[in-house]
């Protein structure tokens, strides 16, 4: 008994000893030990694994296959002297001395429009251009023909003959709103089918001096040289602008970009297809914008409005009885504020139409009608 007695004694005595070792140099062994708070993390669950938040992929993925490249050549004749083209010259001294031809190459981006085949890109793209040829992402080429370049607007409405094509959908760059994030897709450089992100920076650029009509919309989405004539769309794909130009002085992005909204290219685009041309209205005035002292020295309200420097004779506004100091404030009902504003304006509607301009004479104002003309060719 007293041998039973004396082994439980050593045993109790052996693992108090070890707990003292225990609780003293690792406490966190033990398991009633009080732990430090643990960190609780929100893992990711992937509702639908094909979208990711704050990603832009299904928007690329809906709009790229639209996005075409151009690939455009001409030939250029070496200058030579006009004894060389004779005949017996070259009899003589065979071709040696005849007039050389070099193919030059250049390229940028088109979208396509319509399932039919119609392609919109940039009139500086296909500037005489002998040849076009499109290459489409899914790796199918075509030739292009050129229905008609509209160089006051630089844009281009090309037609290709494929079955199958993956036209874009048109979105509504009216609605679109300064701040919006916009993706613009070409291919810069020529390294390929690229996407860039940014925002709308300001919508009506004008006066930026690049086409007679400039209606733009600015972003600072990356657009490089390649990028002309291709997509930018907005966040769910949809076409909104056809990237035009950049601001740069050394040729390559420096932020500022210039498209030109898809609603004034597909007016455009519809015009060529259903009468093979363009027809713009036209006043057949001349005009300055109203400055500060225009504002102080002609005594007017506000600053706003355009004066009229010349009226053209037996013009539409002629026959309306505009006269040259007159200051238009408004066409039918919307007022304007530089000459790029009425420019566009009237050129958009259609000839024949009669419109209400407001104008401001001899300190009063007056309602005047006219019936818009045809702007007639350079």
């Amino acid at each position: 008994m007293n041998k039973l007695w004396l082994i439980f004694a050593q045993t109790v005595t052996v693992l108090l000893a070890i707990f003292f070792v225990v609780s003293t140099l690792r406490p966190e062994l033990l398991p009633w030990t009080p732990r430090g708070k643990i960190a609780t993390i929100k893992e990711y669950i992937a509702v639908n694994p094909t979208i990711i938040p704050d990603s832009f992929n299904a928007a690329a993925e809906t709009a790229m296959p639209s996005v075409v490249n151009i690939f455009t050549s001409k030939e250029v004749r070496s200058p030579t002297h006009p004894q060389l083209d004779d005949q017996a010259f070259q009899f003589f001294f065979g071709d040696r001395f005849s007039p050389k031809t070099k193919r030059t190459s250049s390229l940028g981006s088109g979208v396509i429009v319509s399932s039919e085949g119609y392609i919109l890109t940039n009139h500086h793209v296909v500037e005489a251009a002998s040849e076009i040829q499109i290459a489409l992402v899914d790796g199918r080429n075509a030739k292009a023909k050129l229905l008609d370049p509209i160089r006051k607007s630089d844009l281009a409405v090309l037609k290709i003959d494929l079955e199958n094509l993956p036209s874009i959908t048109i979105g509504n760059s009216e609605s679109a709103k300064i701040g919006d994030i916009v993706l613009a897709i070409g291919n810069p450089f020529a390294v390929g089918q690229t996407v860039t992100m940014g925002i709308i920076g300001a919508k009506g650029r004008s006066q930026v001096g690049i086409n007679t009509f400039e209606n733009f919309i600015q972003t600072d989405a990356a657009i490089n040289p390649g990028n002309s004539g291709g997509a930018l769309t907005d966040t769910a794909g949809n076409l909104i602008g056809i990237n035009t130009a950049i601001w740069s002085r050394t040729g390559g992005s420096l932020g500022i970009g210039f498209a030109i909204p898809v609603s004034a290219a597909i007016q455009i685009m519809k015009q060529i297809i259903e009468t093979g041309g363009v027809t713009r209205g036209w006043l057949g005035v001349s005009m300055h914008d109203v400055t500060p002292e225009l504002v102080e020295s002609l005594k007017l309200k506000k600053l706003g409005g355009i004066l009229i420097t010349g009226v053209l004779k037996d013009g539409p506004a002629d026959h309306a009885g505009i006269k040259p100091g007159d200051i238009l404030q408004a066409v039918d009902g919307n007022e304007i504020s530089n000459s790029a504003e009425v420019l566009n304006l009237v050129a958009a509607l259609p000839p024949g139409r009669t419109v209400l301009l407001t104008i401001f004479r001899n300190q009063s104002e007056k309602s005047l009608s006219v019936t818009v003309g045809k702007r007639p060719p350079s």
